[in-house]
């Protein structure tokens, strides 16, 4: 029979204690002591928001009032800006010299460089307005005369940077100097043709379309000049000049030549001859100007 000192005593848990075996108390069932517990908002917890602070905003009457003042501000200047840019800045008329496509882009490239195979000159009109260039070949754009000239600038670069030529006042003198001819040739035609008291729908913006396109041209000829030195670039060269020539004496013919017919201008009148000279001072300035600002670019 074992001795009573042998004998292990094993408290038993009252009701309410914790286990004496257990290393931690139990806390899984009490969730009023957990970390997930939600305060109660009459106990020592931190008070639930009754709504969120954008909520009270919004509900405040001074907010509302407020945020439909600004709104109404915003929508005023908005509209105050718009009107002041279509002031300077015919952004509507620009929509439509840029409104082309890829068909339209490779017709008139086909065109400028092989215009002797165009019959058709006259612009296409849809209730008194020309169509858009892209059902148009024969509408000017300004698409092909931005997208020329910027690339006009990175082939200069280019051609300079061959000849161990290249600095960046140098490309900025070549942009600068592209700008200021193309300016110099507009402001002289639009006073050329107030002396001659032309009445045409010939735009600033279409002078600029139709003067551009000499950069197409250029382009090619100092390229055929870094492929195949200066024979190369005064063959291309050549022919993008009497090309451009063509395309702008059958262009500018109906401009200025057709407005005087619908006028009743005699053919053998002064004024007419002064604007088919102007016509032909216009066309005959742009192969000269190639020359100008390419042969340079060419060693």
């Amino acid at each position: 029979m074992p001795s009573p000192a042998s004998k292990r005593r094993v408290p038993v848990s009252q009701p309410g204690m914790a286990d004496p075996h257990q290393f931690f108390d139990d806390t899984s069932s009490a969730p009023s002591r957990g970390y997930g517990a939600q305060p109660s908002s009459g106990g020592l917890g931190y008070p639930s928001p009754s709504s969120p602070p954008e909520a009270a905003f919004l509900a405040d009457p001074m907010s509302n009032m407020a945020m439909a003042y600004g709104s109404s501000l915003a929508a005023h200047g908005k509209e105050l800006v718009d009107k002041n840019i279509d002031r300077f800045i015919p952004v509507t008329k620009l929509k439509y010299y840029f409104a082309v496509d890829t068909v339209y882009v490779g017709k008139k490239l086909g065109l400028l460089f092989f215009p002797y195979l165009h019959q058709d000159w006259e612009v296409q009109y849809q209730q008194d307005t020309p169509v858009a260039p892209r059902f148009d070949i024969n509408a000017p754009d300004l698409y092909i005369p931005a997208m020329a000239f910027i690339t006009y600038i990175l082939v200069a670069g280019l051609a300079l940077g061959t000849q161990d030529r290249f600095s960046p006042d140098l490309l900025g003198l070549q942009a600068s100097s592209a700008l200021a001819w193309l300016t110099l040739e507009v402001v002289a035609i639009l006073l050329s043709l107030y002396l001659v008291t032309v009445n045409t729908d010939l735009t600033t913006i279409d002078l600029v379309a139709f003067l551009g396109y000499k950069y197409v041209g250029m382009i090619g000829g100092v390229l055929m000049g870094l492929l195949f030195g200066k024979i190369g670039y005064y063959l291309v060269l050549g022919w993008c000049c009497v090309s451009i020539f063509v395309f702008m004496i059958r262009t500018l013919r109906l401009k200025i030549l057709a407005q005087a017919a619908a006028e009743g201008v005699p053919v053998r009148g002064a004024r007419n001859q002064l604007r088919m000279y102007l016509t032909m001072a216009v066309a005959a300035a742009q192969p000269l100007l190639m020359y100008w600002l390419t042969f340079h670019l060419v060693r």
